[in-house]
């Protein structure tokens, strides 16, 4: 669904605006990256002045196995927050990362890289549904959910919202942010892309963060 026609919920709108006013604190939260060198300059991505530490989190992947915080450790983790009944927008974002990982798969940068795919919406998205989901795309991607109030407090951390919202043949959807999360290799909240995605770009920027870290 389109972020752009919330459908006039006042809750569902005030967290979204809480949201993006989180990423814009986020972004100046800190002047420098803990004594690093700082990120190298990148085309389309939004790196924090300061990374942010991520709290512990347990959700479970589509095979089953637990994904945690343990998890974001020694990679740079591309993560997007969604649902498999979306109609347009992860749908669309999921494809556009297909083609990136293709590329880094190209430049042999996938060993540094993992990109994960968290669903929203546990009550329709099974174990099994994510995985014929997220197949779809590519087999290397991960999928995960989990319940409520672990989804809350990951988003939440990342500076992300998402809303239940009825519709109209007595269903619901799910409103959610469409920014992509970047985690570094120390699991901390390092950057974002926001929407519209293009493939080359990200593609550069994630291969720089990889040689540069």
């Amino acid at each position: 669904m389109k972020l752009s026609s919330i459908r006039g919920r006042i809750g569902t709108t005030q967290l979204f605006v809480l949201a993006a006013i989180a990423v814009a604190v986020g972004l100046w939260a800190g002047t420098r990256w803990l004594g690093q060198e700082p990120p190298p300059e990148l085309k389309t991505a939004v790196m924090y002045p300061a990374p942010l530490t991520i709290p512990d989190f347990e959700l479970q992947r589509s095979d089953g196995k637990a994904f945690t915080a343990a998890n974001l450790q020694g990679h740079w983790t591309i993560t997007f927050f969604g649902f498999t009944h979306c109609p347009d927008i992860c749908p669309t974002t999921l494809t556009v990362f297909k083609q990136v990982w293709i590329k880094l798969a190209a430049a042999g940068k996938t060993d540094k890289v993992q990109f994960v795919f968290v669903s929203v919406d546990p009550e329709r998205d099974t174990a099994e549904q994510l995985a014929r989901y997220i197949a779809f795309f590519n087999k290397d991607f991960i999928a995960a959910t989990g319940a409520d109030d672990q989804l809350t407090r990951l988003t939440r951390a990342l500076g992300l919202v998402y809303a239940k919202v009825p519709d109209e043949s007595g269903g619901y959807s799910i409103d959610h942010s469409a920014s992509v999360v970047i985690i570094d290799p120390k699991g901390r909240r390092a950057g974002l892309f926001r929407p519209p995605f293009e493939v080359t770009p990200i593609s550069a920027d994630i291969t720089s963060l990889v040689d540069w870290h």
